[in-house]
């Protein structure tokens, strides 16, 4: 294939229900509108991103695998009501939407499987229910790869089921329990036997709010051992339950009931309920003490010695391992996974949305996984010859739209911003075991109060960002991160001078959006604490004044999610004022002396382009003056000549550089296009020369949302110099697409067949890559477009692209492809080669 996946990243949705972990190895999760799919065990990351649904995936759910059909089917569901069935071939790795239903007319919030392939007939049957905020209940089956409605089942008014769990009451199930949680403090229990619908049998009381999460499992492998059931709540306890065949439970397990506190006993109460011709009795089995906020989720696993797991994920930050001790028979916390809360006292009753939102087991129930805050994963393998839980490196991503992404100058590493208030350094890593680099999350340096909007890199260790506020950013690299970076990548580190000039670390003061740069510092002997009873100020262990860094100590991995959130933030060094509104767009040259930056505006006033220059850090006035509405793309010509800004108000100005007597230069208007779209002008770039020697031919090209790119084409010859009358730009070619254009770069070299390759995204999350031949001289006919390249629909996105960025060439690796970055509207960073351009 022309095009390769190199990196896939996407922070996952925030939902309990909203990920599984297949019999494969396979975790599938909800991001956006996207369903990915990520091996644990694989360095790579996630390998699909599978795109079809249009809106937020709340509910994702592998099928059991039927012993003759190896295609492993992936139910998912979400905020647009479609529920889709994916057919995964575990052998080639190909993925496709095998059906989409239109069931439910509310968000899908659960999906549950029974986790055995029913036969009947000859036929095999995978039996599924789904619960959304429609407040129905619908049962599904999949037989010759279709799925198929059994039944709806209507809950009461204002009911809203949040989770379901489905098992079999007997080996061959032919009978069924349904067990149904959401708001209200009751678990419903629905019983059906063979091809007769479900019928409420059971209401049980006990939890004190709403139920977050449901899961069956056999108390021993005999099939005709009791069933337990888990359910979680946000009342902060796990209760467990017992389904007895018989009316009657045994002497033993009935002794065997956790009654842990007085003022906790619930009403004991034996419920009976009927499955066909067989009776079954459900009764209270224990109660499970121990987190300290809402639990989201409660897992069953079998250990390989054939005991009982139960993992539960809570607000408070915490997993937690549960088992029966051999002896009492009592529920214990075997093993507590996580972090203590860093804000006392923030819990989900006072806003706080922190906390784990799932936690999953792997098949062999030695890996559990969590899904924190940030969409980040956190993961921990068991290591049995210690008896303990390591901590081993996930994945993550952005958790709302990628607005912008910047390469550094060396190409070492990809700068990202988001809506989602946070900046990511991604950068490459060879494991141990790889055969080739992956990519990873290696640092997290800004983590803000506001939207992030643009970025710019102004040299090998410091950026520049805009957000909705008036100000810019400046963020400098502190050096545990850049000593880190230099060991994880094999990436010079700075010269001396330059390490010795970085800041030693960064902290973010309570209820403050500035990364304060910190210094190293050591108690003074001679200067003791004022007042020695109070508690001591020396620097502690995680503490980022301390001279030896947790990164410089960090394994030779990529960094943990908790170390990115704290130990690789980048000290802020400069504010950028100016703005009256919100930043729009930013720009820097190539040696980063200086900064342009616009925002916001619906009047001439502040439709500027302000410059700054880095020196001194002072803004270079009087601001350029061209546009009257927002400024949508600044972007400087390879050489810095030129600056290219475009805009809402459908024009496009090119500002030339004049250097003068002073050390500063002063940028003017060079030329104008008032009406240089129909409509909106949504980005520029521009071309590498064509034709070389100093003298060849300016190019660039914009993007409209009148569906057009258009390639403007300057004369020959050094436009631009003191002297000259312009760089005379006009219209070598208009090219019409499918969709609103929204995202274009070039490659920064010409082909060694004279050709320059033009990237270029829409609003529909289409890519393209068009290769285009500029005459070298004037009137010697309009620009050809040799070739397009389309990226396969499996690999665009669901949403719009945002900007695309060409990794600057690389010596030793030009055999491995150019490398396309690619920000999504859907929350994605993507990163491609493209093996022909």
């Amino acid at each position: 294939m022309a095009v390769e996946s190199r990196y896939l990243s996407a922070g996952a949705n925030r939902y309990a229900a909203a990920a599984d972990w297949s019999e494969d190895g396979l975790v599938a999760f909800g991001s956006d509108s996207n369903v990915c799919l990520w091996d644990p065990t694989s360095p790579r990351g996630i390998s699909h991103l599978l795109s079809g649904h249009t809106a937020h995936v709340r509910a994702v759910k592998f099928l059991p695998h039927d012993g003759s059909d190896k295609t492993a089917y992936l139910v998912t569901g979400g905020d647009d009501t479609q529920l889709r069935l994916w057919a995964i071939d575990p052998v080639t790795g190909t993925t496709s939407c095998a059906q989409t239903v239109q069931g439910h007319s509310g968000p899908i919030n659960c999906i549950a499987s029974l986790r055995k392939v029913v036969e009947s007939g000859g036929v095999s049957r995978r039996i599924f229910v789904t619960g959304a905020a429609d407040g129905t209940i619908k049962v599904w089956a999949l037989e010759d790869g279709q799925v198929a409605l059994l039944q709806t089942i209507k809950t009461t008014k204002k009911y809203i089921p949040l989770t379901v769990a489905l098992s079999a009451l007997d080996e061959d199930a032919s009978r069924l329990v349904l067990a149904v949680g959401g708001t209200t403090n009751a678990v419903q229990i629905f019983t059906a036997a063979t091809g007769a619908d479900f019928t409420l049998q059971a209401t049980l009381p006990g939890h004190e709010n709403w139920i977050r999460s449901l899961d069956f499992v056999r108390e021993k492998a005999d099939p005709g051992s009791d069933l337990l059931l888990a359910s979680a709540s946000q009342d902060k306890y796990v209760r467990l339950w017992r389904i007895h065949e018989g009316t009657a439970l045994s002497a033993l397990s009935a002794a065997g009931i956790d009654l842990t506190t007085d003022a906790l006993t619930p009403g004991n109460k034996m419920h009976k309920i009927t499955a066909g011709t067989t009776e079954y009795c459900i009764m209270f089995e224990a109660l499970l003490l121990g987190h300290e906020d809402w639990i989201y989720s409660a897992r069953w696993s079998r250990a390989s010695d054939g005991k009982l797991q139960l993992l539960s994920a809570s607000a408070d930050n915490s997993l937690s391992v549960w088992e029966s001790d051999a002896e009492s028979g009592i529920w214990i916390t075997a093993a507590r996974l996580g972090e203590i809360s860093r804000e006392k006292g923030a819990t989900t009753a006072t806003g706080s949305i922190g906390g784990f939102w799932t936690g999953l087991w792997s098949p062999s129930g030695t890996t559990v996984i969590t899904l924190g805050r940030t969409g980040s994963w956190r993961r921990w393998d068991f290591d049995a010859a210690e008896d303990v839980w390591k901590q081993n490196y996930a994945i993550s991503g952005h958790t709302r739209a990628a607005t912008g992404i910047s390469w550094s100058r060396d190409s070492s590493y990809l700068l990202s911003t988001s809506s989602d208030q946070t900046t990511r350094l991604h950068a490459e890593w060879t494991a141990a075991d790889a055969a080739h680099p992956t990519w990873h999350e290696m640092a997290r340096p800004q983590i803000h109060g506001y939207d992030l909007n643009c970025i710019s890199t102004l040299g090998p260790s410091s950026f520049v960002s805009g957000a909705n506020e008036k100000l810019m950013r400046v963020f400098t690299e502190p050096k545990p991160v850049a000593r880190m970076l230099s060991r994880l990548t094999n990436t010079a580190l700075p010269d001396a001078a330059a390490l010795s000039a970085l800041p030693d670390a960064a902290n973010m003061p309570v209820l403050g959006l500035s990364n304060k740069a910190m210094t190293s510092s050591a108690p003074d002997p001679d200067h003791p604490e004022p007042n020695p009873a109070a508690p001591s100020e020396e620097p502690g262990p995680t503490d980022p004044t301390t001279t030896t860094s947790p990164l410089d100590t960090h394994p030779p991995h990529p960094p943990f999610e908790e170390s990115l959130s704290r130990h690789t933030l980048f000290p802020e060094t400069e504010k950028l004022y100016g703005h009256g509104y919100e930043i729009s767009c930013l720009a820097a040259t190539r040696d980063g002396s200086l900064i342009a930056s616009a925002c916001r505006a619906s009047s001439l006033n502040h439709a500027v382009v302000r410059l700054v220059e880095t020196r001194r850090w002072t803004e270079l006035r009087p601001p350029l003056a061209a546009h009257t509405l927002t400024v949508a793309r600044l972007r400087f010509s390879p050489d810095d000549k030129f600056l290219l800004s475009v805009g809402r108000d459908r024009q496009w100005a090119v500002f030339g550089r004049k250097e003068g007597e002073g050390e500063e230069a002063e940028y003017v208007v060079a030329q104008a296009e008032p009406k240089g779209h129909a409509r909106m002008i949504l980005d520029a770039a521009w071309a590498p020369l064509v034709g070389g020697d100093g003298r060849g031919r300016r190019v660039f090209a914009t993007a409209g949302r009148d569906k057009l790119v258009k390639v403007w084409v300057g004369k020959a010859g050094a436009a631009g110099e003191e002297g000259d009358d312009g760089p005379g730009f006009k219209l070598g070619k208009a090219i019409t697409l499918e969709s609103p254009v929204t995202a274009l770069d070039f490659v920064p070299e010409v082909s060694d067949e004279g050709v320059i390759r033009l990237a270029v995204g829409t609003e529909a999350g289409k890519l393209s890559v068009l290769s285009l031949r500029v005459p070298e001289e004037e009137g010697a006919g309009e620009v050809e477009v040799v070739s397009t390249l389309t990226v396969p629909a499996e690999l665009c996105l669901p949403k719009a692209v945002i900007q695309l960025a060409w990794r600057p060439a690389r010596e030793g690796r030009e055999k491995e492809g150019r490398e396309l970055a690619i920000a999504g509207e859907d929350g994605s960073l993507r990163i491609y080669a493209f093996a022909s351009v």
